[in-house]
């Protein structure tokens, strides 16, 4: 079956385009995905972002004098669609001759293009290197479990079995690990991210997290995707009082994509880990 980004600009070679162009924007539906994961739009048992970050945002003055800054995009998980990484890559190259009066003129040009593909409205912040470096860096809560031994050899597909929790202990958690590796689903090129997962629930034994984990080391899909079946897996396992799963991965092509799945209202909140 035809992946929905193989019609996109993902691993074709693409022409850099140095003036506004909206158009490269490729949309890919999320139903696809949410009907594989059980799903309807109307039937999403988790509410959350898909938080992008670009580094490599640059425009004109009327000057002529280039900006150069840091883009933070947030999606609702629940738009219509995903943009597809490298058509926001091209698209965001495409603004690096285009003349912009202000920040603010730019922030309004980009969230109007990216609610537009999106199907849902984008909130858009552009910072300054100053504003960004005084964020500085930031650890993820909890407790890592990356140094627990554990033994795995199947890589190729997310094996829920390998979850085990302990249903009359109730406790409240942050896991994290820095394990998590999938591949793209279209290049194969490999993903790379830090996942968190807190929840009030069954006590989940910290080593079978870590295998399932690890066992996502071949697969294929996009980031947004990963977290909701890790999201979903983890909620048939447990069945927590509440449970909030994310990712935060590292950039490729100046972007990183940070997707943030959970049970109750959330505050959305964008730390830089050290690999980011």
């Amino acid at each position: 079956m035809q992946h929905p980004a193989e019609l996109s600009p993902l691993g074709k070679s693409s022409a850099y385009v140095s003036s506004y162009a909206p158009q490269l924007l490729f949309p890919i539906s999320r139903e696809t995905k949410w009907h594989e994961l059980g799903l309807t739009a109307a039937t999403l048992p988790y509410r959350g972002v898909d938080i992008w970050n670009c580094y490599e945002l640059s425009w004109l003055l009327p000057s002529g004098k280039p900006v150069v800054a840091i883009g933070e995009f947030v999606i609702p998980a629940d738009s219509p669609n995903i943009i597809e990484s490298k058509s926001f890559k091209l698209y965001l190259n495409s603004l690096n001759q285009t003349v912009f009066a202000s920040r603010e003129a730019l922030g309004e040009t980009l969230v109007r293009d990216l609610s537009a593909v999106a199907g849902a409205p984008v909130r858009v912040r552009v910072s300054s290197i100053q504003e960004a470096t005084a964020q500085g860096l930031a650890e993820l809560p909890g407790l890592c479990i990356d140094d627990l031994d554990i033994a795995i050899s199947d890589y190729a597909a997310p094996r829920a079995e390998l979850l085990r929790c302990e249903p009359a202990r109730q406790v409240s958690a942050s896991l994290h690990s820095h394990l998590l590796k999938s591949n793209c689903p279209v290049t194969g090129q490999p993903d790379w991210g830090s996942v968190l997962v807190e929840y009030q629930g069954p006590f989940l034994r910290p080593e079978s997290l870590l295998a399932y984990l690890v066992s996502f080391r071949q697969h294929a899909d996009f980031h947004e995707q990963c977290v909701e079946r890790i999201y979903l897996d983890l909620l048939r396992v447990l069945r927590p009082q509440r449970l909030a799963v994310s990712a935060r991965y590292v950039r490729r092509g100046g972007l990183d994509i940070n997707p943030y799945r959970s049970s109750e209202p959330f505050i959305q909140v964008n730390p830089r880990l050290a690999r980011q």
